[in-house]
């Protein structure tokens, strides 16, 4: 126990990553289905019914009602910034390039993070902390980038305009996790989730409106194939996944909390090859043991 009270923040980052990975993978599946648009909707629609429930039976209350005027503000605008902007671009990343890639390049997500952390919360890294983070992002990054043949340079394989819909969404997540640390200071991290989601949902309802979505919204919600997958997505992303990963950035740096997480597509690995029946090679390996690696000395 008292190791888990030692490293809670870290331990909150690491089991976000695991839910980012199977809420990743199960999105991508409703998305190719629903398109992207909608699945953001309906997502945040159940994560909202599952933290209502859980915040009633922990707290007693269905609505955050006790947060501060202040922590109402800055949640809110963390969760226009992460969870409307960023996720939106995410999610069409994962329609055209793919959900692996995606949380790939969802690596840029720590040094943001921890760049932003220390310009705007002054909050600085440790030197073994550092290395960690380094070690970790060399091992995603020896995943996902390839060699080309000819000009022997480092480049990706897949539509830039997918890869730059991912980066956005990084950009978001990144932005996202330091108002969100800013806002909740000490207050209950479901809670938190809680006024992010309700952002959220406005967000996309304004959208919808503007874009004339809701004839293509109401369609998408007859679909029992993609409801499935998108019920296990809302829960372990929205609800879980996200309340975790403002447990990590409550506990511990948000570039540090950032990196650990981003150990996502290491996990997609096995899914790529056992599911998808992807070719899984030995860089790819290496470089989970690398990154894998990394979080090890985080914990130094």
């Amino acid at each position: 126990m008292g190791f888990i009270q030692n490293y809670i923040g870290e331990i909150a980052a690491l089991s976000t990553a695991l839910c980012w990975a199977v809420t990743s993978t199960a999105f991508e599946h409703s998305a190719k289905k629903i398109g992207s648009m909608n699945l953001n909707l309906i997502r945040l629609l159940f994560g909202m019914f599952f933290l209502s429930v859980f915040t009633f039976l922990t707290r007693g209350q269905w609505f955050p009602a006790d947060a501060t005027p202040s922590g109402w503000f800055w949640l809110l605008v963390s969760g226009l910034v992460g969870v409307v902007i960023g996720d939106l671009l995410l999610f069409e990343a994962f329609i055209r390039i793919g959900s692996r890639l995606s949380m790939l390049i969802f690596a840029s997500v720590p040094p943001l993070s921890g760049i932003m952390a220390l310009i705007f919360l002054n909050e600085k890294m440790t030197l073994i902390q550092v290395i960690g983070m380094i070690v970790t992002i060399a091992g995603i990054a020896s995943v996902i980038l390839v060699a080309d043949k000819d000009s022997k340079k480092l480049n990706f394989s897949r539509p830039i305009l997918g890869i730059l819909l991912a980066f956005g969404g990084a950009f978001g997540q990144a932005a996202g996790y330091i108002i969100g640390k800013f806002g909740m200071a000490d207050y209950d991290p479901f809670s938190a989730t809680q006024i992010r989601l309700i952002a959220g949902i406005i967000g996309f309802l304004v959208i919808f409106t503007l874009r004339g979505q809701w004839p293509r919204f109401f369609q998408s919600i007859k679909r029992k194939d993609a409801l499935v997958s998108l019920t296990v997505g809302s829960f372990f992303g929205p609800f879980l996944g996200i309340s975790l990963s403002l447990i990590a950035v409550q506990r511990i740096n948000p570039g540090v909390a950032s990196t650990m997480t981003s150990i996502t597509p290491v996990l997609l690995i096995p899914y790529a090859f056992f599911v998808k029946k992807e070719q899984v090679t030995a860089k790819e390996i290496i470089g989970t043991v690398i990154a894998l690696t990394g979080i090890g000395i985080m914990f130094l």
